[in-house]
């Protein structure tokens, strides 16, 4: 069920274009989480993102503190273990996202003639972690859907157990995995041949957003 796209054929200002856009798919899942349980501020990480998409539109003129950034981010990150709701995770994934953006930030740009598999690890990640956000929400979603058709077709109540079995057909086959998958490919089918601009950037940035929502299908407020 992973996504496997050939980052290889993207230069270094492309992989991070690419990134900031599934990234602007994943800040409202934190912000909900934020917003519901009172942990982090999403304006911090909404506003790395900013800089970001500001670098790569002027590349040349706009210096960051990479480091002093990845220190401010650390505070926003949640622990799994101390929340007990599934957004949790989501929200994490962003922050994860977020660091491995910055990290590739940090990376020397390498000619595409020699990049390594090692040198692609930083948008490999960000890509999966997109991916899998998704692919845990949907398998929840059809394992509360399954546990209540078998709660439905019982005649006696049956408690939910760990026999739901939910199938890759089901999974690739759920609107919101298809669509992650449809929108990274587009996303690297566009960046591909883009001229690395200011242009490139806001378009790159409006085919994330077309729809208006995250990852998950959470309306961008």
């Amino acid at each position: 069920m992973a996504i496997y796209l050939p980052f290889v054929k993207l230069s270094q200002w492309q992989q991070i274009a690419f990134s900031a856009a599934l990234l602007e798919r994943m800040l409202p899942n934190y912000k909900m989480f934020s917003e519901a349980v009172d942990f982090g501020d999403a304006k911090i990480l909404r506003n790395q993102l900013d800089i970001i998409w500001q670098w790569l539109a002027n590349r040349n003129t706009v210096k960051i503190n990479i480091d002093a950034q990845l220190l401010k981010l650390e505070a926003e990150i949640p622990d799994p273990e101390a929340f007990d709701s599934f957004g949790v995770f989501p929200a994490l994934d962003a922050c994860m996202a977020l660091t491995a953006l910055w990290q590739l930030m940090q990376s020397k740009p390498l000619k595409k003639s020699i990049v390594s598999e090692v040198d692609l690890d930083d948008i490999k990640s960000i890509s999966r972690l997109s991916h899998n956000s998704v692919s845990y929400y949907v398998e929840l979603l059809l394992l509360e859907e399954a546990a209540d058709v078998t709660a439905t077709n019982a005649t006696t109540p049956q408690p939910i157990t760990d026999e739901l079995v939910i199938t890759d057909e089901q999974m690739n086959e759920h609107p919101l995995m298809q669509w992650e998958k449809d929108s990274q490919n587009e996303l690297f089918d566009f960046l591909k041949f883009a001229a690395e601009d200011k242009r490139s950037c806001q378009l790159a940035k409006q085919m994330s957003l077309s729809e208006g929502l995250s990852n998950l299908g959470i309306e961008i407020s």
